[in-house]
């Protein structure tokens, strides 16, 4: 495939095997919202940019994942939950269960050793505390994208590694459009997506 097309491969199961429930799209659009704004500030300020995307833009994109999508035999795609955990291509909820540990374990960490062995100014004000406890969810967000995109070139191939890394980083705003009219179909009782049924991309899903 090309890399358009491992792109759009790559949108397409995800969306296909975690993204049935119309309040985790709903979510989702929350989420992607908050991600762009990010991107926003962080050539702003990126305190404000970094505590967006960890305290708003993350949680709600992984809440909808871990309590509101099935997982038990998927009807749909005729496949199992583990199957599906087996050939996610970026964080399946094992490995994001990880990184979100990683990332809640940061601040305890900063209030055990404040200078994180000396990779950083001490703390003397709460302030300055949640300035440091941005300073590394930065470093974490970059390094986990790197490191599993890397990790993809050796378990995969390059191209694999680069398109999802493509994917992560543009997913705010392909989630805009394919999820922002989510809220309102949750809110008219539409809570399962229901033209998400064939197997392969619609020529919609391709563009």
């Amino acid at each position: 495939m090309t890399f358009s097309e491992a792109l759009t491969q790559q949108r397409w199961d995800d969306h296909r095997y975690y993204h049935h429930n119309r309040v985790n799209q709903a979510l989702h659009l929350v989420s992607a919202l908050s991600f762009i704004c990010a991107y926003a500030f962080l050539f702003v300020d990126p305190f404000i940019a970094v505590m967006l995307a960890w305290l708003v833009a993350m949680p709600s994109r992984q809440l909808g994942h871990f309590w509101f999508e099935p997982h038990e035999y998927d009807e749909v795609n005729q496949a199992t939950h583990e199957h599906k955990e087996a050939i996610k291509v970026g964080y399946n909820l094992r490995r994001k269960t990880i990184l979100l540990t990683i990332w809640a374990l940061v601040p305890v960490a900063l209030l055990v050793e404040p200078t994180l062995f000396g990779a950083l100014t001490g703390h003397t004000t709460w302030y300055a505390f949640a300035q440091n406890v941005s300073r590394v969810w930065l470093v974490l967000g970059f390094a986990a994208v790197v490191a599993r995109s890397v990790q993809l070139f050796f378990i995969r191939d390059v191209q694999t590694g680069l398109v999802w890394a493509a994917k992560i980083l543009t997913d705010p705003f392909h989630d805009v459009k394919l999820y922002r009219r989510a809220p309102m179909q949750a809110l008219r009782g539409e809570m399962w997506e229901q033209s998400g049924q064939a197997a392969e991309p619609s020529r919609e899903h391709l563009a």
